[in-house]
């Protein structure tokens, strides 16, 4: 007898059993192209689209910064002999900030009180020729024009001791140069000199954000200020801390274009600054814009149909549902605003959407007011 009978039988029985299986499946599963009818139909949730004043509100990140800032330079030129005061440090209207070295300008200090001394002694004598020619005059024992040169020597002697006064008080003030002193306090922002460093006279060399009022500053997109604000407050939050909160107006916007990120620079004054919004404390401004008409629907309406937004709009003859591409208005926490595709009256689907195919027929289990689909 064969012995591979078996095997060969056993085979043919297995093949047999799986195109069995595969047949039973294949009469279990549902054609592509089976009508919509012969399914089960699909239940979904609706809400009758309406449209309602709603209020954009534009969220944008920015920092604190002094109103004002002051660039503080030497008023004369030399090398740098002491450096007091570091970035981040607070400095008082009369403190020196930094010292030149002030040898040229003591030996000129020098030089002018010699003169001055030199001019006054040629003054003292000067006054007394004068006085001597003065008695001599009344006696008649000296001439006219012995009288009138003792009175030209006194004159040109005070004139020369005014005149080293003068030099005298330049001097002490070309002195006093070589402290920098801010004029105003504030807050060290940066700075750029080091000792043994040589200046020159208005060379910019530390930066200071001057004590007062702060600006929360944002870089806003051109198109946000193309409407203008239903009020000139901007709420301002610090980022670290939401408790932390300030009230603004808009102070100052840029008018130009940052050509790098295509933004606007805008200042909003901030009315009282808490004491944690320091400089450079990351701020987070909310603004209202003015309010306007659209259909707001709740976040599980949205759908997406050939790469654009989307929602399905039920037929109410028909009973069948299609994909319509609508335009977002914005985006909100729960909700979305539509700002184009639907009409009021429109019956949207908000629930079931995973389910639909254009021109499915569905039963509506439940239509949702307005009011609670937002």
């Amino acid at each position: 007898m064969n012995r591979s009978f078996p095997v060969v039988l056993v085979s043919a029985l297995a093949a047999a059993l799986l195109a069995a299986a595969a047949a039973s499946a294949e009469q279990a599963e549902p054609q592509a192209g089976a009508p919509v009818g012969l399914m089960a139909q699909t239940l979904v949730r609706t809400v009758i689209a309406t449209k309602s004043m709603i209020a954009s509100d534009a969220v944008f990140t920015g920092d604190v910064q002094a109103q004002g800032q002051t660039s503080v330079s030497f008023r004369t030129a030399g090398k740098i002999e002491t450096r007091l005061v570091e970035v981040g440090d607070h400095v008082a209207a009369d403190q020196v900030l930094a010292r030149l070295d002030p040898r040229e300008q003591r030996s000129n200090l020098a030089n002018a009180q010699a003169a001055l001394a030199s001019a006054e002694a040629l003054s003292t004598q000067a006054k007394l020729g004068f006085k001597r020619q003065e008695q001599l005059m009344a006696s008649g024992y000296t001439t006219r024009p012995s009288y009138d040169n003792a009175e030209q020597q006194l004159r040109t002697t005070q004139a020369a001791v005014d005149s080293a006064k003068a030099a005298l008080g330049a001097a002490q003030e070309q002195l006093s140069y070589t402290e920098l002193r801010s004029g105003v306090a504030g807050v060290v922002l940066s700075r750029s000199l080091e000792v043994g460093q040589v200046v020159q006279a208005g060379q910019s060399v530390l930066t200071l954000a001057q004590d007062g009022p702060r600006d929360a500053v944002f870089n806003v997109y051109e198109a946000l200020l193309a409407a203008p604000p239903q009020s000139g407050t901007v709420d301002v939050t610090l980022q670290g801390n939401p408790t932390v909160t300030a009230l603004g107006s808009v102070r100052e916007i840029s008018p130009s274009v940052d050509p790098a990120s295509g933004t606007v620079r805008v200042k909003v004054g901030l009315k009282e600054t808490p004491p944690a919004m320091t400089l450079g404390a990351v701020v987070i401004g909310r603004g209202r814009f003015q309010s306007h008409a659209a259909v707001v629907l709740p976040w599980s309406a949205l759908y997406r149909w050939k790469s654009q937004p989307a929602v399905w709009v039920r037929d109410p003859s028909a009973g069948t549902v299609a994909p319509r591409v609508v335009t977002i208005d914005r985006y909100g926490p729960d909700s979305i605003a539509l700002a184009g595709g639907v009409a009021s009256g429109e019956e949207v689907v908000i629930a079931g959407i995973q389910f639909l195919r254009p021109g499915q027929t569905v039963t509506v289990a439940e239509q949702v007011a307005t009011g609670a689909a937002k």
